[in-house]
């Protein structure tokens, strides 16, 4: 099975969140709903947070290159 992306996962739980907050579902029903909210907002948090991880090493990458570029102006003859 797929994993949904995240506009996706987050779409579906905003759904799901709705369908809990209006009531009148069956205590069967609104267990299953809390189940599947559950399991995406877990999605959501892990697409985010590789996200994040991404970003931070981009981040690091980048200000590695820039440290570099500023000791080579440093360098007599550069």
């Amino acid at each position: 099975m797929n994993q949904p992306s995240f506009e996706e996962a987050y779409t579906k739980l905003e759904e799901t969140v709705r369908a809990l907050e209006a009531g009148g579902a069956s205590l069967e029903d609104a267990t299953h709903l809390f189940e599947e909210g559950m399991r995406l907002a877990r999605i959501c948090h892990q697409l985010l947070s590789t996200t994040e991880m991404k970003i931070t090493h981009l981040q690091r990458s980048f200000g590695e290159q820039m440290a570099l570029l500023d000791q080579g102006k440093d360098e007599p003859g550069a």
